[in-house]
């Protein structure tokens, strides 16, 4: 029998999401819709089941989404406890519904069919390792997401977003808000200063640099930052679908 999975992921202002075949050939186009706020649980669950609606049938369902998670539970997520989205008022309410749920299993239940639930850049990070080293995967868009693989195998996630740099965090750092108030050059100045801070930490073999604003790095920027770092495409969020199975 054939296994479709459907793949969703979750960002701080959109929700992306197509179907897969086990060979990870996409059995439909991505489709999209903002990402509504405020979003407890069912909200969200709710906004799975109209992409589900819109696509061919699948037999299971990998969930990628911003903060940290652990086996499926929620230990924390930035921007879904939000009034109005990222970088606005925190309502203690949802911080409540969303702390400490094992969201994995909600999903399941939800939809009927077995979930995986995982940090969005995990299921980035499955779309495009090899499999070979310590591979660190970096997303870019809303704020910064991280992934480290070793040998293949998924380490447990370290929320790097939340990490102090120069005053500030690497969310607050290197997020959409100031990559729109700097431009893009300077911007990717702050890109290499954030892979250079981190190489001497994590010491990997290579870096992925992915999400949706790695498309504004500068061929400069780009170019200094080594053999090592590789931009990769933001399609591999939908992509990683299938592979996050096998981590």
């Amino acid at each position: 029998m054939q296994i479709n999975t459907l793949t969703v992921d979750c960002g701080g202002s959109g929700l992306k999401a197509s179907v897969l075949d086990e060979a990870g050939t996409m059995r439909a186009p991505v489709i999209r819709m903002p990402t509504p706020y405020p979003l407890p649980p069912e909200r969200l669950i709710d906004c799975f089941r109209d992409l589900a609606a819109q696509l061919p049938p699948a037999q299971r369902i990998t969930v990628g989404m911003p903060g940290m998670l652990r086996h499926g539970v929620v230990i924390s997520t930035p921007h879904y406890v939000t009034e109005r989205g990222p970088r606005t008022r925190v309502l203690p309410q949802l911080v409540a519904q969303w702390d400490g749920l094992d969201f994995q299993s909600v999903v399941s239940f939800a939809l009927g069919i077995p979930a995986k639930v995982l940090n969005d850049a995990e299921v980035h990070g499955a779309g495009v390792i090899t499999g070979a080293g310590v591979e660190l995967v970096l997303t870019f868009g809303t704020g910064l997401g991280s992934a480290q693989f070793d040998g293949g195998r998924l380490a447990p996630h370290l929320e790097l977003s939340r990490g102090p740099i120069r005053m500030s965090t690497y969310d607050e750092y290197i997020g959409e808000p100031e990559r729109r108030r700097l431009g893009n050059a300077m911007w990717s100045r702050r890109v290499r200063r954030v892979v250079d801070t981190l190489r001497p930490v994590f010491v990997w073999d290579r870096v992925y640099l992915g999400g949706g604003n790695s498309r504004c790095i500068t061929p400069g920027a780009l170019a200094l930052l080594g053999d090592d770092v590789v931009i990769v495409p933001n399609a591999a969020a939908i992509a990683g679908g299938v592979r996050a199975w096998s981590l």
